[in-house]
């Protein structure tokens, strides 16, 4: 992979937040540096990323997709009201893992733990 300052920008910018921005948000603070930059180059440098493991992408279900440079084993937690998504320690079982395995439809590479709910904040909002 060519090293290219934009990509660089991209996964710095990633690196240096705990939220798990969308493709939108990332193009926006990158453009601050790179204002000719287009969101079709952040959309193909994002894919190039979690292609070679350097960052993971989350998909909701709501059709948006976020990104997070933390690649270490963890699960996600995705507010349907403010639709934050926020890191959540906990890590799928062996037991899981070994019943996944043995499903017989192939090698298990990796497990993501997607959890969907209204945060707490939310709801304290909505009372």
């Amino acid at each position: 992979m060519n090293y290219s300052r934009q990509r660089e920008s991209i996964k710095e910018y990633l690196m240096s937040t705990k939220e798990h921005p969308t493709a939108d948000i990332i193009y926006q603070h990158v453009r601050e540096e790179y204002p000719k930059i287009s969101l079709g180059t952040v959309y193909r440098n994002l894919t190039l990323l979690v292609e070679v493991g350097e960052v993971r992408k989350i998909s909701t279900g709501d059709g948006t997709e976020h990104y997070d440079a933390d690649t270490s084993a963890h699960s996600h937690y995705y507010c349907r009201c403010c639709h934050r998504v926020m890191d959540l320690e906990i890590t799928p079982s062996v037991d899981q893992i070994l019943a996944a395995s043995s499903a017989g439809l192939g090698t298990v590479e990796s497990a993501n733990l997607l959890f969907t709910g209204v945060c707490k904040e939310c709801m304290e909002s909505q009372n």
